[in-house]
């Protein structure tokens, strides 16, 4: 457990990169990497290096990603995030597999999820989920 640690799900790192980034977005992760508080889980770098447009685009992301906090995915988080799944459909409430992965890795750390997505403000009703949205900067 870690509470310091903030991990970026793919809907921040989006903010944050190419041609549209968020100013205040780019901001939040350097200041994260400065304060050496950023972290990721591998379903992240693969949403992210999946998505790369280029060799040199791949390789800069993959660098990065490797200067991070590594949340692993093992057994537990795995039937966390099932469990999760499970309760959330229970509830009527339909989110992604990947957010539910993502989610457990979270709250098994005891970490900060920081995100733009609204998927996560719904597993954190049912959750408890400690998360820091970034939708309020997304340009309308």
């Amino acid at each position: 457990m870690n509470p310091e640690l903030i991990l970026a799900d793919t809907s921040a790192w989006l903010m944050a990169l190419g041609r549209l980034a968020v100013p205040g977005v780019v901001q939040r992760l350097r200041e994260l990497i400065r304060q050496n508080r950023l972290a990721t889980t591998p379903i992240v770098g693969l949403e992210l290096l999946g998505g790369a447009r280029s060799e040199t685009e791949f390789q800069q992301l993959r660098d990065q990603l490797d200067g991070l906090h590594l949340l692993p995915i093992n057994e537990p988080e795995w039937a966390e995030a099932a469990r999760l799944a499970f309760e959330l459909r229970r509830k009527g409430k339909t989110v992604p597999h990947a957010h539910t992965i993502i989610a457990a890795v979270a709250k098994r750390a005891g970490v900060t999820l920081l995100h733009a997505d609204h998927h996560f403000d719904l597993i954190a009703e049912v959750t408890g989920l400690t998360w820091e949205s970034l939708a309020h900067l997304i340009p309308k």
